[in-house]
């Protein structure tokens, strides 16, 4: 029997074996092919079409190259982005994505479902998803084909083109595009035309909005090129339309977290091989709760492209806008875990806490979510213990909270060095309480006025935060934000125009015994990260370098967090740093040519150290209140 048992080998080697099995046929099938699939139909299309041929001798004449060797390249590139749909290959590569996804049980929006495969029959529909992990690819056709739809073709960085995966996915549907062609002008023909061609023939096509996972657990800003070629693709050709369908994918827990909030505070990113491939996949056969795939409000790309051109200050920017809206309704589609919520309520304590104070501290979060319609995730109720009980343990299991039940009763805190993995999860949620904090740090803008029009003053200050934030959180159109604001200063007070200055002692009372409080919670990281930018701008007499930049912020960011002018380290980070930055250049705070230049960079410090001020005073609201 001990033979046996060795000759078996480890529950790991056991895996390996298994997840190897189910790559061998595969690979046989492709005969392990390292690149792109044979031609597809859209490939041989395009090299059949005169006028693809005609738009690549007009980009030989301007590059001043040959026509027959820019051709070639292109007929190159094609060939190494083509994709196919081989049932054979197809169905075996379906098997082996669930087997790579067996840590998670996954639910679907099986409503929306319904609906979209109406939609399926009559548009070509572009599955815009949000990407946390490497799962994701795999997830999206897998369930849109289980919906009896279309299988999207899925966009894929050349990064994961490696063999013997690259061949193999190319002809289950993966489309590997570079991640930068600035450079390639003729790569970028040949990709517009390919996307065309799949409009054209009415393909599903599926890809990350983000473009690369989140190293922080929100939603990134989105990148535009994919959809300024669709967009393209439905301008140029009549009767054309698309429809952008936003999806939402949301997980309990991920094995990937630990390396991506690495990365995220430096680190070097570990290349995809056959090697990181075996390493993921052993990774995931231990159990992580469920995956949870829903859909938001389709748009019609053509309709919204009409809308927006017939606006001459919209136009220029309507690529921008639509990707903007696809991410604000992934947000909405997106629903609240019980992780995202215990996660949350355990960082905004300095303590380790029980049962029954994580249940009190999550209480207000929960009525709050119910007043505002929020799904919870799993449909669970997070005011019941053993909902909370079972999180909790599940975030033992897994590491991120350590647990200690040697006194009267079993207490909880975050494990050493896993602050970053808990704010992940919280970052998952995220978007569902910036509206609430921004409401609650207006408020007290307004009961510090001498204005005694506490409504302007309140509606004034939200708007503020709104462009200040802009970089880091998408927020619905200006007219529907300020109903959003509105509904949440009236969660807490009610500041009519005609209210005198000598109330504002009553709204900072009324602020005060509210719950929940949340600006600390959720807008405090970022606005740490953008203190340390800001700061650090303030002292630049050098010329602006962006890597010396950072590598300075990240050096004073740790100082700040040893020293607790920061609350954590998980501000600091590149991801957050950077986006600071991008908020900097915006207000012309990285031209050395800006009029006023050091005086701008003052004044953008000190508008971040008042805001930060008025989050501390929140935080002692919620410390003064909590159990």
């Amino acid at each position: 029997m001990r033979d046996r048992a060795a000759h078996r080998g480890s529950p790991a080697e056991r895996a390996k074996d298994r997840g190897l099995r189910l790559l061998a046929p595969i690979a046989t099938k492709v005969g392990l092919a390292p690149t792109g699939a044979s031609d597809s139909r859209e490939v041989a299309q395009l090299l059949a079409d005169e006028a693809f041929g005609e738009k690549l001798a007009d980009l030989a004449e301007e590059l001043g190259r040959p026509k027959r060797q820019v051709g070639a390249e292109a007929g190159a590139h094609l060939r190494e982005m083509s994709a196919t749909h081989s049932a054979g290959t197809g169905a075996a590569f379906r098997r082996f994505s669930q087997w790579l996804a067996r840590a998670h049980d996954v639910y679907v929006d099986e409503d929306s479902i319904a609906r979209l495969r109406a939609l399926d029959r009559q548009h070509s529909l572009l599955f815009l998803f949000s990407h946390r992990s490497y799962l994701d690819g795999a997830l999206v056709p897998e369930v849109v084909a289980s919906g009896r739809m279309a299988t999207p073709y899925t966009f894929g960085g050349a990064n994961l083109n490696f063999f013997p995966m690259g061949g193999i996915a190319s002809r289950s549907g993966v489309i590997f595009i570079k991640r930068s062609t600035s450079d390639i002008p003729v790569y970028r023909q040949a990709l517009r035309a390919y996307i065309a061609q799949h409009l054209k023939n009415k393909s599903n096509l599926a890809w990350s909005i983000e473009g690369g996972r989140t190293r922080t657990g929100k939603l990134r800003p989105p990148a535009f090129g994919i959809m300024r070629y669709v967009a393209d693709a439905v301008e140029a050709a009549d009767g054309v339309d698309a429809l952008i369908v936003p999806v939402s994918i949301v997980y309990d827990q991920l094995h990937e977290v630990s390396m991506m909030t690495s990365e995220a505070k430096g680190a070097q990113k570990r290349p995809e091989d056959l090697r990181w491939l075996y390493k993921f996949a052993r990774e995931q056969s231990n159990r992580l709760g469920r995956a949870y795939v829903d859909f938001g409000e389709p748009i019609s790309l053509a309709e919204r492209m009409a809308e927006l051109k017939a606006d001459e200050s919209a136009a220029p920017y309507a690529i921008e806008r639509i990707a903007l809206e696809s991410c604000h309704r992934i947000n909405r589609a997106t629903p609240v875990t019980a992780t995202a919520i215990v996660s949350m309520a355990i960082l905004g304590e300095d303590r380790a806490l029980s049962l029954a104070q994580v249940q009190a501290t999550v209480a207000p979060i929960a009525d709050y979510l119910s007043e505002r319609g929020w799904r919870v995730a799993g449909a669970f109720d997070l005011k019941e213990r053993e909902t909370l009980r079972r999180t909790l343990q599940e975030l033992v299991g897994s590491g991120v909270l350590v647990s200690y039940d040697g006194g009267t009763e079993t207490v909880w805190r975050i494990a050493p060095d896993k602050h970053l993995v808990a704010a992940f999860y919280r970052n998952t949620a995220i978007h569902v309480f910036v509206d609430r904090g921004i409401g609650e740090l207006a408020l007290l803008a307004a009961a510090e006025s001498d204005s005694g029009d506490i409504r302007a003053v309140a509606e004034a200050e939200a708007l503020r935060l709104r462009e200040l934030l802009k970089f880091d959180f998408f927020f619905a159109g200006r007219h529907e934000f300020g109903a959003d604001i509105d509904a949440e200063l009236r969660a807490v007070a009610d500041p009519s125009s005609s209210r005198r200055k000598a109330d504002t002692a009553e709204l900072r009372a009324r602020l005060a015994a509210t719950r929940p409080h949340v600006a600390h919670l959720v807008l405090r990281p970022f606005l740490d990260a953008y203190h340390i930018v800001a700061d650090r701008l303030a002292d630049l007499d050098v010329p602006f370098s962006e890597a010396e930049f950072l590598d300075d912020c990240i050096a004073v960011g740790q100082q700040w967090a040893l020293q607790g002018r920061i609350t954590s380290d998980e501000s600091v980070t590149l991801e957050l740093f950077k986006t600071a930055l991008r908020l900097a250049d915006h207000r012309g705070l990285l031209d050395a040519e800006t009029p006023d230049l050091v005086k701008l960079r003052h004044n953008f410090e000190d508008e971040i150290a008042a805001t930060i001020a008025r989050i501390d005073t929140i935080a002692e609201f919620h410390r003064a209140g909590r159990a």
